[in-house]
């Protein structure tokens, strides 16, 4: 087999003819064999580059604006797909959300009364059983504050208190060491649910016994419509009413320690070599337009935004609770709206102790339960970042 003849003469001085068959091609070199290799190699490496490679070489710049363009689709499907896929709370799946009330509240559940006297200024679903989220902590503070524990003792964060049912962080790693009231501090101001599980498991007798306290404590203060499974708020197990919240918030109102931890604006933790910085959870508290005594937010999907406080309003102690509100900043609006409405109430000598017996001594009734929904597997199976227990 004969190629076209020709011939061509290297840069490194070699000169080869073409014009010969294949079999027996020679080559003239004029100087030695290891000059003329690298060029050898250079060309068999360009060959080797498909020239549709060649053809699509973009400068470096270029292709990072690809690579973000491409990025943000990915992270852009990935938010519509945890969007779609958040489940709906028990009280919009049972209707609550349906009916109209006075002041246009985005809660399915609301109650406001006066601490002194006992008598409710408003009331919504106040009997309904809901998931409360981490309204929990405060029963965990009333159990923590009840065993006389040592508030210095050093506890530590263990892989038992990484949240495996919900998926939500934390900036407390295991291994983490504080003193006990610093976790209480973290659990009550920035909901930390690392640190409000940590103070259940260093309970005498463990978790359990921390557990069957909780119950025997709600038993205690009248709270007959609340059950605990787990201290940090995380399970849609753990339920309430409006009724019965209210007995918690007046309980946990009479602890100093409580109301001190709970409405600190923000607080910086030494964790290793670094001081970290944690905020409360509730914007009222950090806005300092409020005189709030006591209060604890939470969230799950299940649960939707809840808030429970203790407040000075138009020279009244008033209790506020709202649950299962519905959108990131709507408990916090109807706070405001609540306020807005107390302010523009008449001022009224205190009601009479019959008035008192109100709430406490009012005969009981069954509440109304919002039953847990069945769910499959899949939908069950925690999304990450699809809560943050607030």
């Amino acid at each position: 087999m004969y190629c076209v003849a020709f011939s061509c003469r290297l840069h490194s001085g070699a000169y080869i003819d073409w014009g010969r068959p294949l079999s027996s091609m020679s080559f003239q070199i004029n100087k030695t064999r290891a000059q003329l290799m690298p060029w050898l190699l250079a060309l068999a490496a360009l060959m080797a580059i498909p020239l549709g490679a060649l053809a699509n070489t973009r400068p470096a710049s270029e292709q990072t604006v690809v690579k973000k363009k491409a990025s943000a689709k990915v992270q852009r499907g990935r938010t519509a797909a945890r969007s779609a896929s958040v489940r709906p709370s028990f009280g919009k799946t049972y209707g609550l959300h349906d009916g109209i009330d006075t002041l246009d509240l985005k809660s399915s559940v609301a109650l406001v009364l006066d601490q002194d006297t006992n008598e409710v200024l408003f009331s919504k679903n106040p009997q309904v059983v809901l998931p409360i989220a981490s309204i929990t902590k405060l029963m965990t503070a009333l159990v923590v504050s009840d065993s006389k524990q040592p508030l210095d003792e050093v506890l530590s964060i263990g892989a038992e208190d990484v949240d495996l049912e919900k998926g939500s962080g934390s900036r407390l790693k295991v291994g983490t060491r504080l003193p006990r009231e610093e976790m209480l501090h973290l659990a009550l101001m920035a909901s930390e649910n690392r640190a409000a599980s940590a103070l259940g498991r260093h309970f005498p007798g463990g978790r359990a016994a921390f557990v069957a306290a909780m119950n025997e404590k709600a038993l205690a203060l009248g709270m007959r419509d609340t059950h605990f499974v787990e201290p940090t708020g995380l399970s849609s197990a753990n339920q309430s009413s409006a009724n019965d919240l209210a007995m918690l918030v007046r309980e946990a109102d009479q602890h100093t320690l409580i109301r001190d931890l709970s409405t600190s604006p923000a607080h910086d933790v030494a964790i290793g070599r670094r001081n970290v910085r944690f905020n409360n959870t509730n914007g009222l508290v950090r806005s300092g337009t409020w005189e709030i005594g006591v209060q604890k937010t939470g969230y799950i999907s299940e649960a939707g935004r809840c808030l429970v406080m203790q407040a000075q309003l138009s020279g009244r102690k008033l209790i506020m609770v709202l649950l299962d509100s519905a959108g990131k900043y709507s408990r916090i609006a109807d706070a405001e709206r609540i306020r807005k409405w107390v302010s523009a109430l008449p001022i009224v000598p205190a009601a009479a102790s019959s008035t008192v017996e109100q709430i406490e001594h009012v005969e009981h009734v069954d509440p109304v339960v919002a039953p847990v929904p069945a769910i499959g597997a899949d939908a069950a199976r925690p999304l990450a970042r699809e809560v943050q227990t607030l």
